[in-house]
């Protein structure tokens, strides 16, 4: 089973589970913990090969990543702690793990938060993509991890998020990052998917004004989804949006939820 830590809160019957993106962990979550856990109960989660779940990986998990599997160690875990249903907070790949998680396990999920969402991979994500598939074996990877986080995150402003995200990436081993890599190869065909069919679950995206590689998608996507989505915007704020504006970010997504308890 994957990693994880509970903040309890003894006088609330709800549920707020974190889902890191690719390369984190769930200490990137920090500066959400106490703000949450006055309303709620917190389950923060480690990814399969992510913070304190990569001890468990040179066994456990010698198959192929797919998003279905990642969303069943999340629910093996919510399982085995007897959650009936959570709210579902997640940043950037967190947010497709989520949705994944979502479409398998409908009644599980009370709600969707879902910071920095990645709906769609623009021209410039794909040719992202296709240059570190050429160098996956060649290069460091944290050299193309250095260069995707200033790539994602390439103003001044972003600087702390792209610190924590490569100085969590630097944790990971060079497998360890191919495997999460390959699976952004078959993400397309998911995305197209996730855009186009609308869950009846409340869903909140929380996105960063400067988050220019994936802010357009998911306008369109809210603009289509009318039932169930909302889109908040944070000014002078990039991809991290949980980092670089927590009070912002913490405000919004506690309000948001307390209207859905």
């Amino acid at each position: 089973m994957i990693s994880y830590t509970l903040y309890k809160n003894e006088a609330s019957t709800e549920w707020v589970t974190f889902v890191h993106g690719a390369g984190g962990s769930s200490s990137i979550w920090f500066k959400q913990i106490r703000d949450f856990q006055k309303h709620f109960n917190v389950l923060l989660l480690d990814l399969r090969g992510h913070g304190n779940s990569n001890e468990q990986i040179k066994t456990a998990f010698k198959q192929k990543y797919t998003f279905k599997s990642i969303a069943n160690d999340v629910i093996e875990v919510i399982d085995h702690l007897q959650i009936e249903s959570s709210h579902f907070v997640g940043i950037s790949l967190g947010s497709i793990v989520i949705r994944q998680l979502a479409e398998m396990y409908p009644t599980r999920v009370k709600s969707m938060i879902l910071g920095g969402a990645i709906l769609k991979m623009n021209f410039r994500s794909q040719i992202l993509m296709r240059l570190g598939n050429m160098f996956k074996y060649v290069l460091p990877y944290l050299v193309l991890y250095k260069f995707f986080a200033f790539v994602i995150m390439p103003k001044k402003n972003h600087k702390n998020s792209r610190l924590l995200f490569i100085n969590e990436a630097k944790k990971l081993y060079q497998k360890e990052f191919i495997k999460w890599f390959k699976l952004t190869a078959e993400i397309n065909p998911v995305l197209r998917w996730f855009r186009q069919v609308e869950l009846d679950i409340p869903t909140l995206y929380v996105m960063g004004e400067e988050d220019y590689m994936f802010l357009p998608a998911v306008k369109q996507v809210v603009a289509n989804h009318v039932k169930t989505a909302e889109l908040f915007v944070i000014q002078n704020c990039g991809h991290v949006v949980n980092v670089e504006q927590p009070v912002v970010f913490n405000e919004t997504v506690i309000g948001y939820l307390k209207k859905r308890g």
